[in-house]
């Protein structure tokens, strides 16, 4: 039987109060005897419990407001498909073995604040006590996937056996360091920085020419600084993302608890932040310190004689200039069980920014362009996600997707073509400091970066003013 402390429960309670991002150390040394699962958390944390269940974080879907034309239905990573592993609901989790009896993939659930079932909308006990609160806020956590007794999988605390190493390690809850978020936000996709490209294991312990905000000889911000919202609901939205826990709440530097809208001090340059986003002059490149996946085709499986495995075919890049666009904060996306829709250039967009030159509510940001190629439904003309935990074993894409078409929509031998994807990803970790930014000609004049053409001017703007003038 757990034993709880009064004075930790009387602390834990205070603590709970305070606001995540601002909330002191609490030491949980003699909160409790012995730690027995989630049960332990609960005795103590019910209520965050029950509001975490609801976040995104455990859901994987929301309200999505930001969707253009989505309606009211809670969308997220859990039932919408993506291009890199394509959909995590039918790949949640299970011990694929290679041909030599290695373990090759544990499924998706390996990212999910779980340890093990499916989220579902109900806060019952079941759900309560499937969180894992360890892994987020317990320094030195570690879990693996085993199998249950009566059949099925579960992740559970690699010192499930050691009772006095797992007390040891679950007393060392916290606030969640950069270290804890990075584990799933930066192996997301496959591999170190394989996804998202500017969130790469080196924010754990860097310098301001790295990240202004989270090198330690600079802001030394942890990821709650600037994300954490109330009741275990963060803040800030991708460009590619579905769902939102805080959309009355938005993430901004442009707002008074940031930098505010002329941060400069120079009227020439404070006169860019109404049009141009803060990261888009002050991250030259993504993907410095661990290269980042570009292009990922289903089409070509690719195997790995060394790791006795099947891929996809992916390009990975380093250093990567980003491209650019106009985005008002909304996004059109392409949702499972609806006919694909085919952009000007030929391929379909499955995140693509909402907004335009005058579009007064845009601005112009900095995005990760990733391409992808993915089956497609040939009479329905739906996406449909792949079973990419079986094909990882035995390289069958035809049956992976097949599989796949079936679980996900009630057709049987289902018939598909593969078509070219486009994700927009926005850029927005990696924020390096003044002296480091763009400069005028980075942009301006016959070698920038920017295509003014594509985001709706005649010419370069600055050309333009200065042949006026004449």
């Amino acid at each position: 039987m757990t034993m709880r402390k009064l004075t930790g429960l009387a602390l834990a309670g205070a603590l709970a109060s305070l606001p995540l991002a601002a909330a002191e150390p609490f030491s949980h040394k003699d909160a409790f005897e012995h730690y027995e699962g989630t049960r332990t958390c609960l005795a103590c944390h019910e209520d965050e419990a029950r509001a975490f269940h609801g976040s995104q974080h455990y859901q994987w879907k929301g309200s999505a407001p930001q969707l253009v034309g989505a309606g009211s239905k809670p969308l997220g990573k859990i039932n919408t498909i993506n291009d890199f592993c394509t959909g995590p609901a039918a790949n949640w989790i299970g011990l694929v073995k290679n041909s030599r009896g290695d373990v090759v993939s544990k499924g998706c659930s390996k990212c999910h604040a779980g340890l093990g079932e499916l989220p579902q909308a109900e806060p019952s006990q079941a759900q309560l006590e499937n969180i894992d609160c360890l892994i987020c806020h317990a320094k030195g956590y570690q879990r693996d996937l085993f199998e249950k007794p009566g059949g099925g999988f579960e992740w559970k605390p690699i010192l499930w056996k050691n009772q006095e190493g797992l007390d040891s390690v679950s007393k060392r809850v916290g606030p969640p360091q950069r270290a804890m978020c990075l584990r799933c936000h930066s192996a997301s996709g496959g591999g170190p920085n394989f996804k998202r490209g500017d969130i790469e294991y080196k924010l754990a312990d860097t310098d301001r020419s790295y990240d202004v905000h989270m090198g330690k000889d600079g802001a030394d911000f942890q990821c709650t600084s600037c994300h954490a919202g109330d009741k275990h609901r963060v803040r800030g939205r991708g460009a590619d993302l579905a769902g939102t826990d805080s959309p009355a709440n938005p993430l901004s530097c442009s707002t008074t608890e940031c930098h505010g809208s002329a941060p400069h001090g120079e009227p020439m340059i404070d006169r860019h932040t109404a049009r141009v986003a803060c990261t888009t002059c002050h991250i030259k490149t993504f993907a410095r310190d661990e290269a980042t996946d570009m292009v990922r085709d289903w089409s070509k499986p690719k195997y790995d004689a060394e790791a006795d495995r099947y891929a996809a075919t992916i390009t990975m890049q380093k250093d990567v200039i980003p491209v650019y666009a106009w985005w008002n904060g909304k996004t059109h996306a392409q949702l499972p069980g609806e006919a694909v829709k085919t952009q000007a250039n030929g391929t379909v967009g499955m995140m693509v920014p909402d907004g335009s030159r005058q579009d007064p509510e845009a601005r112009i940001f900095a995005f990760k362009l990733h391409k992808g190629r993915l089956p497609v439904l040939t009479d329905k003309k739906w996406i449909v996600p792949i079973l990419v935990e079986h094909f990882f074993a035995d390289g069958d894409i035809f049956s992976a997707t097949r599989k796949a078409a079936e679980e996900t929509y009630g057709i049987a031998d289902a018939k598909f073509e593969w078509t070219d994807t486009e994700r927009y990803m926005g850029i927005f970790h990696g924020v390096q400091p003044r002296e480091q930014a763009l400069q005028c000609l980075d942009c301006h004049g016959a070698k920038g970066r920017l295509d003014w053409k594509a985001l709706g001017y005649g010419a370069d703007p600055l050309l333009i003013r200065v042949t006026a003038k004449k």
